[in-house]
């Protein structure tokens, strides 16, 4: 003879059914908000590419103002946090927390004398090769 007390722990449970149902709404939910949220993502990491290479056109200008010129390609964004040999007007380092990759974690390209300006800095953007459109869309300083 079954118990009243042994009724109730076997009505408190979950039926799959019901574990089911749950777990397919949750599903259709996830697939309606993930691309939404992933496509937010990709543009604010773009954003931020953005914001470090204004951060860096400062610093070059900065080192410009104080050596007279910009670094050289070879020199690179090196030259913004340990000073090039032979430069003795160099005041910095120009940059608090070093030399940032882009948000995809590669190094920025500095090219100098730039094919668009004094300099040319950029990232690649998501896929790291030079064009591209939408996330994978060079970010440049022209």
């Amino acid at each position: 003879m079954v118990t009243q007390n042994a009724r109730q722990a076997v009505s408190k449970g979950f039926t799959l059914l019901e574990l089911l149902v749950v777990m397919v709404i949750i599903g259709l939910l996830a697939g309606l908000v993930a691309p939404r949220y992933f496509a937010q993502v990709g543009k604010s990491q773009t954003k931020v590419a953005k914001a470090q290479i204004d951060s860096l056109e400062k610093a070059l200008d900065t080192y410009r103002l104080d050596v007279g010129h910009y670094p050289s390609t070879e020199e690179g964004l090196q030259a913004l946090v340990a000073g090039p040999s032979g430069e003795t007007n160099w005041a910095g380092p120009y940059l608090r927390k070093g030399i940032p990759a882009d948000p995809w974690g590669r190094p920025y390209v500095y090219t100098q004398p730039g094919t668009h300006s004094d300099y040319d800095l950029m990232s690649y953007g998501k896929d790291g090769r030079e064009g591209g459109t939408g996330e994978d869309a060079d970010i440049v300083n022209w």
